[in-house]
């Protein structure tokens, strides 16, 4: 799995409080910081995603 955000983040930083082991706050918005979503976190990270207030990662 892999994990993307779109220019749509609002950096409420709920993503990385959710995941931070593939989140993390960058100057404007939340940024990706692994290229593969290791399997141990698939389930976080989809959970941030399905919790995003305005749906900005997409996973893939």
């Amino acid at each position: 799995m892999k994990a993307r955000i779109d220019e749509s983040c609002t950096a409420c930083g709920l993503c990385v409080e959710t995941c931070p082991e593939v989140f993390q706050m960058g100057d404007d918005m939340a940024e990706v910081v692994v290229e593969e979503i290791p399997p141990q976190f698939e389930d976080a990270a989809q959970q941030a995603a399905d919790e995003c207030p305005v749906e900005a990662i997409i996973i893939e």
